[in-house]
């Protein structure tokens, strides 16, 4: 198949990494590796555009252009665009995919009713709604988002597909593990004191505010004369803030190493004895994935898209947001129980494995847009949908 993609809220290469750009780096890789021609069909970013009506003539213009047969990704078997929700509604995928003559689909389709009751919101959410509509199918990798798709669209055009990495790219390393353990002057063997992970941007958003309640929360723990080390992976504009709040209520009890690429951040984990972060409104937090491939038990709050990926009892433990008592709890019951932290560990690896390994689910899609491929060449009946 030739695919025309499109992902309107952050292009493939955006300098700035996030879970959502890894899914959608996952997802073409694993297409081009089965051998199909993943072609970008465009790179015009719509995040925010209901916002920014200077916008609007450029995204009529791109509509135009990328289903071009000529100036476009030419006659692409499918169009799939991912990413779509109201903030980045796809106003280009199903206008493209039509003058191609291709199926639309759509990979992570968001459909939040609430936003249509404001004004601020109610033509991203009206342009969001169009895109979904016009879809021949709509990949989901939220339960959540799923039961707000059956609003909207009858339930053979709605898949569901589990989240997922490769998880032999996160297999622990003990070797590894204890290499930078020594680097950081850490003490080997039994009675070393506990590593705990955490991997996060360390933007100004809600990443930035889960870890100024990590580091001020974990204080506290320190304060109880509890030994362990808060090792921190990750880079942003809020790096110094960060630091200083460790210096000031984690001191001695903090090492910030900087962004680590993904493919060596299996080495962190490696190092870590359980993964802390709380995951405010997180979407999905693929870095809880990752860390459990690598054995890790994760300790966060129960909201967003984390249940999804952490199975509270088994792999983790999971805590009502910004209750302080539960989430100190979990950590110090993880700190003070070295074999619940190894078995929730061993159950979170298993677990990855058997659900969340991307290239099995990545199959689902592949085998739908052959579907929808062969449909459109070969309708089931006249004027039907394919």
């Amino acid at each position: 198949m030739k695919v025309a993609f499109y992902s309107p809220f952050k292009p493939l290469d955006h300098p700035r990494p996030s879970g959502d750009q890894t899914t959608a780096l996952g997802l073409t890789a694993h297409l081009r590796a089965k051998g199909h021609a993943v072609e970008v069909a465009s790179r015009f970013r719509a995040r925010h555009l209901a916002e920014k009506p200077w916008l609007w003539p450029q995204a009529l213009w791109e509509a135009w252009r990328a289903g071009s047969p000529v100036a476009g990704a030419g006659r692409a078997d499918v169009w799939l665009t991912h990413h779509a929700y109201y903030k980045s509604p796809d106003v280009i995928g199903p206008w493209a995919s039509r003058r191609m003559g291709a199926p639309y689909a759509v990979f992570q389709g968001i459909y939040s009713t609430k936003r249509r009751k404001s004004l601020s919101t109610r033509l991203g959410f009206e342009l969001n709604r169009r895109s979904l509509l016009a879809a021949d199918v709509v990949f989901s990798n939220r339960s959540l988002d799923v039961e707000n798709l059956r609003r909207l669209l009858p339930e053979d055009r709605i898949v569901y597909v589990a989240p997922g990495i490769d998880p032999d790219a996160f297999r622990r390393d003990p070797d590894a593990g204890a290499a930078l353990r020594r680097e950081l002057g850490e003490a080997q063997g039994e009675g070393r004191r506990p590593v705990i992970a955490c991997v996060a941007m360390m933007r100004d958003d809600v990443k930035a505010q889960g870890l100024r309640y990590l580091i001020t929360r974990l204080g506290r723990l320190a304060r109880q004369e509890r030994d362990f080390l808060l090792l921190l992976a990750g880079d942003g504009e809020t790096r110094p803030e960060m630091e200083a709040l460790a210096r000031e209520h984690l001191p001695g009890r903090s090492a910030f190493v900087g962004q680590v690429p993904r493919g060596e951040l299996a080495r962190i984990y490696s190092a870590a004895d359980l993964f802390v972060f709380p995951g405010i409104r997180e979407s999905l937090g693929m870095v809880y994935l990752e860390a459990q491939a690598a054995g890790l038990p994760v300790v966060a709050f129960d909201n967003g898209g984390i249940p999804e990926v952490v199975a509270h009892g088994e792999t983790g433990l999971l805590t009502p947001p910004f209750d302080d008592e539960a989430f100190l709890g979990a950590v110090a019951r993880l700190l003070d129980d070295a074999a619940l932290r190894r078995g929730m560990g061993a159950a979170a690896a298993l677990r990855v494995r058997e659900r969340h390994d991307a290239r099995r689910n990545f199959d689902v899609v592949e085998e739908r847009l052959r579907l929808l491929v062969e449909e459109r060449r070969h309708p089931r009946y006249p004027g039907g949908r394919a």
